[in-house]
């Protein structure tokens, strides 16, 4: 069993914490792990990509081929069919639907929208706005990874819960119990 992953976002959005909690339960669990990651202008605001690939078999490289991808997971909608050539014919696309505009000739909202839902396997969701709600904006990232943990076979929801309590141990029990919370809160999202 394999799962290919490709994470993108924009500086500061928290995809490298996704990898990591990701990558912290694929060890847990046995699993063998590669990892690549593309650190744009991140403090200004440029793209931040992140390739993860998982399996129970050795793995020989770090980085996802084009048309291979299980999974794009993004934080920022453009960023997503950025990577739309990388995504296998049965691919999932789990994103933001809250734009960060960060360039002049950003395409319009509905546009863009419109060509995501035009896709056969996307779930959008604004984790921004759910992070807002529930009083915990620096959970957006974790957010969409609970919505993620949908589409993740390779591992359980308890897996994933479990790293977040290990990745975020040392900030504290708070901490810990708020990016649980947040997750659970995108998994049940991504089931509406």
């Amino acid at each position: 069993m394999k799962q290919d992953i490709i994470l993108s976002g924009v500086g500061g959005q928290g995809i490298l914490s996704i990898a990591t909690i990701i990558g912290e339960a694929a060890t847990q669990a046995g699993l063998n792990l590669k990892q690549a990651e593309v650190h744009g202008m991140s403090q200004r605001g440029g793209d931040v990509q992140s390739n993860l690939r998982l399996s129970t078999e050795p793995i020989s490289s770090d980085l996802i081929a084009v048309g291979t991808a299980d999974m794009i997971l993004s934080l920022e909608p453009m960023e997503a069919l950025r990577y739309l050539p990388y995504l296998n014919k049965d691919g999932w696309i789990i994103t933001s639907s809250a734009p960060f505009k960060n360039i002049p000739n950003y395409p319009e909202d509905e546009a863009l929208m419109a060509e995501l839902k035009a896709l056969p396997n996307v779930v959008t969701i604004d984790v921004e706005q759910l992070a807002k709600e529930h009083q915990m904006p620096k959970c957006a990232n974790v957010i969409l990874l609970g919505a993620a943990s949908r589409y993740l076979g390779v591992l359980s929801v308890e897996q994933m819960r479990e790293s977040i309590a290990r990745v975020f141990a040392s900030k504290g029990e708070a901490v810990v119990e708020m990016n649980k919370r947040a997750f659970d809160i995108g998994h049940s999202a991504a089931q509406k």
